[in-house]
């Protein structure tokens, strides 16, 4: 089984370069054009979320998958970022094999995010998956490997309290931060700058805290309309955001865009009309939409995602007790996956087996049968049934045997013994 990822997250690279290597839907979706063109052979996924940027890459066959420095520079080559000014060494990440399942799985399941049992990436792995195969970039192992993935988070879902009274950085960003900052938030004017799904969980926890005066912006009004519908909102155009901020109280902001709406340039224009009016601004969006210089100015309260950490430490150690039984599913799941997959390659010897033993049982029910003509159809029947039962308990040892030594990678030197043993080659 080959299977590797080369990635970056929260707990290796700085939040500037995950901004620099960030894809948005329609990246992704020319990566894997790209990476299918130049790689029909090797299966491919991307995920790309606020903190994470991982390129899972597989091949069902022997074929040698890219080294790690390849498939990064073909990552930078996609987003346009130059190598230098970035110590790249020392934040990407590259795993192999079981390591890059277990990762896989963790991460599907929460463990691996800032939050503890973080509900939205699941959904997220789901939609790394999906465009993928939109774009036929998966494959055998990539189809099996996440929907393993998926069946795991489901498993950790239910049998552990990992995701009870499920907390997400929207959740702790209004309740640790925008609440300790102004004790009530009912009074409150509040903007929402973008309309995915990050700044629609923020809502509900803003309007589950009293909530009343929402106004939502995005560059297409159509889907600020959705949002501010939904919530009890208004709609504003994009092109008066300044405007809308000169009144504003808390602003969250999750828009997609490679450079900052706001820059200090544009908040010191707006600045002087707030009349030291205190500002709470909760930048989620990677890569950041307010230039983070403005959080030196007077009576702002700006936090970004990284901000969260602190917090999101704290949810960890609450649950730490239900991580070991978490972990444990993920390191079982991982294991048996693999040895599937290793036994899965064993499936052409074991094919072979099975057809010469058959052929040599038929050729000997022939000549029983000939010299016993008179054998009644469920006599015939019985003893069929028992030669059959013959040749499944000769073959189950070396078949377990198979399975087990799968364990550990294909069992190259028994599936040769085998061969040797019982004239399985092609040539024999």
């Amino acid at each position: 089984m080959n299977l590797r990822i080369v990635g970056l997250n929260h707990r290796s690279a700085s939040l500037e370069l995950r901004e620099h290597l960030t894809f948005s839907p329609k990246q992704i979706a020319e990566a894997l054009t790209v990476w299918r063109n130049i790689n029909a052979n090797t299966e491919a996924v991307l995920l790309s979320t606020c903190n994470r940027t991982e390129f899972y890459i597989a091949s069902a066959n022997d074929i040698v998958l890219p080294p790690t420095e390849q498939l990064l520079g073909f990552l930078l080559q996609q987003k346009e970022t130059p190598e230098k000014g970035f110590t790249l060494a020392s934040q990407v990440f590259t795993l192999d094999g079981l390591d890059a399942v277990q990762h896989l799985f963790s991460v599907a399941s929460g463990l691996d995010s800032m939050v503890l049992g973080e509900v939205q990436i699941l959904a997220q792995v789901k939609s790394a998956y999906q465009t993928a195969l939109d774009y036929e970039t998966v494959g055998p192992l990539t189809h099996a490997l996440f929907q393993m993935a998926f069946k795991t988070a489901k498993d950790i879902a239910a049998e552990t309290e990992i995701h009870k009274h499920r907390i997400s950085i929207p959740s702790i960003a209004v309740a640790d931060f925008a609440l300790r900052i102004f004790g009530r938030i009912d009074d409150k004017q509040i903007l929402i700058f973008g309309a995915g799904e990050m700044g629609r969980e923020t809502l509900r926890y803003l309007v589950e805290y009293g909530a009343k005066s929402i106004t939502v912006l995005n560059r297409r009004r159509e889907r600020a309309e959705h949002l501010a519908e939904e919530f009890d909102g208004v709609v504003a155009d994009w092109k008066d955001r300044f405007e809308m901020m000169v009144n504003a109280d808390i602003i969250v902001s999750t828009a997609g865009a490679s450079e900052p709406i706001i820059t200090l340039e544009d908040f010191h224009n707006i600045e002087p009309q707030r009349f030291g009016r205190t500002l709470f601004v909760l930048d989620l969006a990677v890569p950041r939409n307010f230039e983070p210089k403005i959080r030196e100015c007077p009576d702002v309260h700006l936090y970004s995602i990284d901000d969260l950490q602190e917090i999101c430490n704290k949810n960890r150690e609450e649950r730490n007790s239900e991580i070991p039984k978490a972990e444990k599913m993920i390191s079982q799941a991982a294991k048996d996956f693999v040895q599937e997959m290793n036994h899965r390659q064993n499936g052409e010897m074991i094919q072979k087996l099975w057809q010469r033993w058959t052929q040599t049982k038929d050729e000997e029910l022939h000549r029983l049968f000939n010299k016993l003509p008179n054998l009644t159809e469920n006599e015939q029947a019985e003893i069929r049934h028992a030669f059959d039962r013959l040749i499944g308990k000769f073959l189950h040892p070396p078949l377990e045997s198979l399975r087990n030594e799968s364990k550990d990678g294909v069992p190259h030197k028994l599936l040769d013994a085998l061969a040797r043993l019982f004239r399985l080659r092609d040539n024999n």
